[in-house]
């Protein structure tokens, strides 16, 4: 069963991946995507260098 995703690219931002555990398989791909942060996502207020990232993203 294919997991719904709440909006087109939401499997790539952070909060799926945190929750989804990637964060703790993976955390040193994890640290590159929230070093150096130049975004920060409106809704759930992760941040991270590229828009791409996030959900509601908006420059730092």
């Amino acid at each position: 069963m294919t997991e719904e995703m709440p909006h087109p690219g939401h499997d790539k931002h952070l909060c799926h991946l945190q929750y989804n555990g990637y964060m703790n398989q993976n955390f040193d791909d994890f640290k590159k995507l929230v070093m150096n942060p130049q975004y920060i996502c409106r809704k759930c207020g992760r941040a991270a260098n590229q828009a791409s990232s996030l959900c509601q993203p908006e420059k730092l």
